[in-house]
C-alpha cells in the first residue's frame, strides 16, 4: 500500500519495528497451519481460527474474519494457501474500515473551534496512562500548542510526581493538589487555568482503580460535572489507555471502562514489547470506538496517531 503524504518514512519504520514481534509470531503460526496444504479447506480455516485467537484478535472478531474468508472460498471455488496472506490482509483492512476507526489526516490535530480542548484520560494503573499523557503533551507542545496538565490521579503519589516530571520535561504547567486530594477539584483548576491562559488543550489524568465499577463511575461522573462548571461541554474526549501486551485482559478493561464512562477514543500502548498486537484489530472491531493512538516504543515520537491502512501494511509486511 502506498504511504500517505503525512505518514513519514521514519514513522513508518518505527511502526514496522514496533509490530515485529506480533508479525513474526503470527506468520510463524500461520506457516505451521498451512504446511503441506495446497488449498484453503475446512481444516486450514480451523487452523487459521486458532492462529487468530491465539494472536489475541479475539473470538468475535476471529469469527467475522473466518466467515468472510469462507464466503470468498465459496464464491471463488478454488483458493490456494499461497493466496491466504493477501486475502487475510484484505479482510482485516476491510474490517477496520467498516468500523468507526478514522485515519487521522493531520497528526495530533485539535479541533480549531474548541479551545481549550479537554481530554480526560482513563485506564487502570500500569497501562502507561501517565506516560501517554506526557507523550501527548510533548507532541502537542512540539506543534506549537499551549498545553495544561491536571494531576487528577491523586491516589498514587507516583502518578502525581511522574506527571510533574513530564510537565518540567516538556515545559508545560501541571495543576496538582498533591496526593489524597479531591481529583475533581484538580480537574476544575486545570480547566480554569487553561481557559484563563487561552491554552489549546488540557489533559486530565484520573485514578486507575477498578475495584468497584460504582465508585469509578461516580468519581468520573463527578469530575465531568465539576469541569462543566468552567466549560459546559467538557470533556470533549474521554481517552481510554490500554496495555496491548496484556492481550485479552485489555478487552476486559475496555468492557469495564466503557460501562463506567462514555469512552470516545482509545490509546493502545506497549505494542513493541509483545506478540499480542492483534488485540488492536479485535478491540477496534468489537468496541466501535476509534483507536486514536498506538504506542510502538519508548521514545516520545513512538506514540503515533493510528492509521489503519499503515497498521495492516506493517502487520503483513514480509
Amino acid at each position: 500500500m502506498a504511504l500517505f503524504g503525512f505518514f513519514s518514512k521514519e514513522k513508518k519504520e518505527n511502526l514496522d519495528k514496533g509490530l515485529e514481534k506480533t508479525k513474526d509470531s503470527f506468520f510463524a503460526k500461520l506457516g505451521r497451519a498451512v504446511v503441506g496444504k495446497a488449498t484453503v479447506d475446512e481444516e486450514v480455516l480451523d487452523e487459521l481460527e486458532n492462529v487468530l485467537v491465539s494472536s489475541d484478535v479475539g473470538v468475535e472478531t476471529t469469527v467475522k474474519i473466518i466467515r468472510r474468508i469462507e464466503e470468498r472460498v465459496a464464491r471463488d471455488k478454488y483458493m490456494g494457501t499461497d493466496e491466504l496472506d493477501r486475502i487475510l490482509r484484505e479482510e482485516i483492512a476491510g474490517l477496520l474500515a467498516s468500523n468507526n476507526t478514522v485515519d487521522v489526516a493531520d497528526d495530533f490535530a485539535l479541533p480549531a473551534s474548541i479551545k481549550p480542548y479537554v481530554i480526560m484520560v482513563v485506564g487502570v494503573n500500569g497501562v502507561g496512562k501517565t506516560t501517554t499523557i506526557g507523550k501527548l503533551a510533548a507532541q502537542f507542545h512540539k506543534r506549537g500548542k499551549q498545553v495544561v496538565l491536571g494531576a487528577g490521579d491523586t491516589f498514587r503519589a507516583a502518578a502525581v510526581d511522574q506527571l510533574k516530571l513530564w510537565g518540567d520535561r516538556v515545559g508545560v504547567p501541571v495543576i496538582s493538589h498533591g496526593m489524597n486530594t479531591d481529583p475533581s477539584a484538580v480537574a476544575y483548576d486545570a480547566v480554569k487555568k487553561a481557559t484563563d491562559m487561552g491554552a489549546d488543550v488540557v489533559i486530565i489524568d484520573t485514578a486507575g482503580r477498578l475495584h468497584t465499577k460504582v465508585n469509578l463511575m461516580n468519581e468520573l461522573t463527578k469530575i465531568k460535572r465539576v469541569m462543566q462548571k468552567v466549560t459546559p461541554d467538557a470533556p470533549h474526549e474521554v481517552l481510554l489507555v490500554l496495555d496491548g501486551s496484556t492481550g485479552q485482559n485489555a478487552f476486559i478493561q475496555a468492557t469495564e471502562f466503557t460501562k463506567a464512562t462514555e469512552v470516545s477514543a482509545l490509546a493502545i500502548t506497549k505494542l513493541d514489547g509483545t506478540a499480542k498486537g492483534g488485540v488492536v484489530i479485535g478491540i477496534s472491531d468489537q468496541f466501535k470506538i476509534p483507536v486514536k493512538y498506538i504506542g510502538v516504543g519508548e521514545k516520545i515520537e513512538d506514540l503515533q496517531t493510528f492509521n489503519k491502512m499503515e497498521f495492516v501494511d506493517s502487520f503483513f509486511k514480509k
